[in-house]
């Protein structure tokens, strides 16, 4: 295992009272896979990723990244990992090719191999064409990539991606899916968080999903959906009226009770082999005489995932998952201090580099 830790605890104090952060979590990653950390705002995804790469420290519990312990010996840590946070840590009035040569000079590689670097990256990121343009006029997928470009300059072993495609386009997003598994395939070992299902298809060879601090099940994509049933059938009705009657036959080959919309036309169930047990749905009540709208079958959501873990759904519109009481700083100043956490450089030398 590259990453392992032990009942990893955090609370902070608020208005309202003690929050918790984390409560005794724990996770391993092995060496060259991604793991994802699905789950709500809220949940502790970002408190993770910030205690494993010595942003905050732990109120208990042990954390050691490839063999080096957390605590103990962060700036060790910090030059075998790259970070990439859920918002861009870029200076807008810098160059995409400064901001990674910036970067590459926190981490004295020296001016040649700095600049050298960067180039690699743009070129690495397709951002040759943008690289000399000022990062302000950049889009939200090219300010993601140089982002990730940046977490990249020392070539780390583990890389951090807090909710990497959040707010991007499907375009921007499947293109910085791609990024990702060609870094995979390279050999680096990649954490992901994440709210998105289908994000976790995509990169993820195994699942960890936490709610309010806690681990709550683990396993592959196909794994945690067959708790919740492999597919979900979903039929709309003409007639309210025949609610009743639908709701009875979805109920037969259902794997759970089936849901119904508060109008009474939509109703839903999960199942187990979708292919099959829509044929018969749909053949019962042809011969039951109740005539629908549409019908088909889906692939589980995160909702469903927490509806059925934790008796709630994902509240994908809290806010972050970080209740202390860390001054808020302008975009730029959360930029430098973000990039030199990640090279162990105080911030004000940012001005000197620049």
């Amino acid at each position: 295992m590259i990453i392992e830790a032990q009942g990893l605890t955090k609370t902070y104090q608020s208005k309202s009272g003690p929050v918790h952060a984390l409560a005794g979590l724990d996770l391993q990653v092995p060496r060259g896979t991604v793991k994802a950390l699905l789950g709500p705002n809220g949940a502790g995804k970002t408190t993770v990723v910030k205690m494993l790469t010595t942003l905050i420290r732990p109120d208990a519990g042990t954390a050691v990244i490839d063999g080096i312990d957390v605590v103990r010996q962060p700036k060790s840590v910090r030059r075998i990992i790259g970070v990439s946070g859920q918002y861009a840590a870029v200076d807008e009035n810098l160059t995409g090719f400064e901001n990674l040569e910036m970067v590459g000079r926190l981490y004295h590689l020296g001016g040649a191999a700095a600049r050298k670097r960067a180039q690699e990256l743009i070129d690495l990121f397709e951002l040759t064409a943008a690289g000399n343009r000022p990062v302000k006029g950049f889009s939200g997928g090219m300010r993601r990539r140089i982002d990730l470009a940046g977490a990249l300059v020392i070539n780390p072993k583990v890389l951090f991606l807090d909710e990497p495609t959040t707010g991007l386009d499907p375009r921007s997003r499947i293109a910085l899916w791609d990024v990702i598994k060609r870094l995979v395939a390279d050999g680096t070992t990649v954490l992901l968080t994440t709210q998105y299902l289908e994000e976790a298809d995509q990169l993820a060879d195994d699942i960890v999903v936490i709610d309010d601090g806690r681990v709550i099940a683990e396993g592959t994509s196909d794994q945690l959906k067959a708790q919740i049933g492999g597919h979900r059938v979903v039929v709309a009705l003409v007639d309210s009226a025949d609610s009743g009657a639908a709701r009875d036959v979805l109920a037969r080959y259902g794997s759970s009770a089936p849901s119904v919309s508060t109008d009474g036309r939509g109703i839903e169930v999960a199942v187990t082999d979708g292919p099959t047990a829509l044929q018969n749905m749909l053949a019962d009540l042809r011969a039951a005489q109740i005539n629908l709208h549409d019908a088909g079958m889906r692939r589980p959501t995160l909702d469903d995932v927490f509806l059925r873990l934790t008796g709630h759904k994902a509240d994908l519109s809290a806010t972050d998952d970080d209740s202390d009481s860390t001054p808020k700083l302008s975009k730029r100043a959360q930029a430098r201090r973000a990039q030199a956490s990640a090279a162990n450089t105080d911030p004000s030398d940012l001005e000197k580099v620049k």
